[in-house]
């Protein structure tokens, strides 16, 4: 397989080729745990679980290793927890653990390492005196700065001048910045909020710091991959580049080295209904709540529909085509559930298409080709095609994060036995009824089946059911 990835750095798609093929390295920035996740949070870690389980098959499970970090410091959560009146370590736990919850619905698979800010103060404070003593940083006023001046290569991620970045970021200006654009390493804290001692007096890090000097001390420099959504571009990573490479002895040089990670991938934004997701509209969706009321499976098969560098519109027509997306494959596993699978590689058009940078529509793409082979071969009886057919789409699945449960719990889940019974014997009286042309007694059944919130789907080969959402 060769896998080629759009580095955010070199703006070009590139052959990855890891540092070490038997200690894969990737790092994906993770939850900000004050409150439930909503949609557009949950796109950064499907797309980069797909990634995972890529690489996985490729050099090995053993082999990979992924971090997704847990920020459990910051300005919101000392604010949730002021308002509701309890710890901080309450509300960071109780979203955690939503957050957990809730990817584990949209089948993401646990990352190996988790690290969390708290855990980590020691290495950011070590990796600030680097800085500092690197001329890169400087003291104010309880406060540690990092100098944007003393890094030339500071802009290269986002390919913008550093005047033009200035406009388009919200720039603190504080007296005791020597300039406007430099951010913040360490800062004092507040009051009743939480604060560790260092060199430069009581407080707590910076957001930036945190991410570079976990990626250093639980994975190591240089990382092979760092991900995360676009907006993260500016400020959060180009700044992390320059905290991990100006703490290294690379302060000046003029290109962005490769010391720090030598991929970085970024996805696109996701809409609601064409608009940008905000609080003062009123259009942020929770992830937690739509999980309640859609399959995860079909949450994580739409943030997949689209590629993941192309903005993605969220919106009920794209929820309602991916449940019948996966009702076309599960129908086929349905049919075929008969059949033993014969192998466990999936089909050489999807690896071909996934390895062009997650090409998901066109990796999906086949995923209908293999549904429609079962199909025909289960037509002309062909069990060794069928095999072959079903054992290439549950392989393609997998590493899609799809396909995971039974054909029959897909279709039937939520049901007891009494109403499945109930159910597969109206089916059965039904098809008596039509072929009789007993439209009275056909309609009775439909009445009877709506009432118990059961969907029939017609097909070629006759009719399937699942309860309504």
């Amino acid at each position: 397989m060769t896998l080629s990835l759009y580095d955010t750095l070199h703006r070009e798609k590139r052959v990855f080729t890891p540092r070490d093929p038997d200690r894969v390295t990737l790092y994906v920035c993770g939850p900000t745990v004050y409150d439930y996740a909503h949609i557009g949070n949950a796109r950064p870690p499907v797309v980069f679980d797909v990634l995972v389980r890529l690489l996985r098959r490729e050099y090995g499970a053993d082999s990979v290793i992924y971090a997704r970090n847990v920020t459990d410091v910051d300005d919101k959560i000392n604010a949730k927890a002021f308002k509701e009146g309890v710890a901080i370590g309450e509300v960071t736990a109780r979203y955690e653990a939503a957050y957990l919850a809730d990817m584990g619905l949209l089948n993401v698979t646990p990352p190996d390492i988790a690290p969390h800010v708290t855990d980590h103060i020691d290495a950011m404070v070590a990796q600030i005196g680097k800085i500092v003593d690197a001329g890169c940083a400087y003291a104010a006023e309880g406060h540690v700065l990092f100098d944007v001046s003393s890094y030339p290569a500071y802009g290269a991620l986002s390919g913008r001048n550093l005047d033009d970045m200035i406009a388009g970021a919200r720039v603190e200006v504080a007296p005791y910045k020597k300039n406007p654009h430099d951010f913040v390493l360490w800062k004092p804290s507040k009051p009743d909020e939480p604060s560790w001692p260092s060199p430069w007096g009581d407080g707590r890090p910076g957001w930036h710091i945190g991410c570079s000097s976990m990626i250093e001390a639980v994975l190591g420099l240089p990382i092979d991959i760092h991900g995360g959504g676009i907006d993260l571009v500016f400020p959060h990573h180009e700044n992390e580049i320059a905290q991990g490479v100006c703490a290294h002895g690379h302060a000046h040089e003029t290109t962005a080295p490769a010391e720090y990670s030598r991929y970085w991938m970024h996805n696109g934004f996701l809409t609601m209904d064409a608009e940008k997701m905000a609080k003062s509209i009123g259009n942020v969706l929770l992830l937690h709540d739509l999980v309640q009321a859609t399959p995860g499976e079909v949450v994580r098969w739409a943030l997949l529909s689209a590629h993941y560098r192309q903005p993605l519109d969220w919106n009920q027509a794209l929820l309602d085509q991916s449940r019948k997306n996966l009702d076309r494959l599960y129908g086929a596993l349905r049919r075929a559930a008969g059949v033993e699978a014969l192998g466990d590689m999936p089909s050489s058009a999807f690896i071909q298409a996934i390895s062009d940078d997650l090409n998901t529509p066109g990796a999906m793409a086949t995923l209908f080709a293999l549904s429609s082979e079962i199909e025909r071969a289960m037509t002309a009886g062909d069990h060794t095609a069928v095999g072959i057919a079903k054992a290439d789409l549950l392989a393609c699945g997998r590493i899609l994060g799809v396909l995971l449960a039974s054909p029959d719990a897909w279709f039937e889940g939520g049901s007891d036995d009494v109403l499945k019974a109930e159910v597969e014997t109206l089916l059965a009286e039904r098809v008596t009824a039509r072929a009789g042309k007993n439209w009275p007694e056909a309609d009775r059944i439909r009445d009877r089946l709506t009432a118990l919130n059961v969907v029939v789907m017609d097909g070629p080969t006759g009719a399937t059911w699942r309860l309504k959402e």
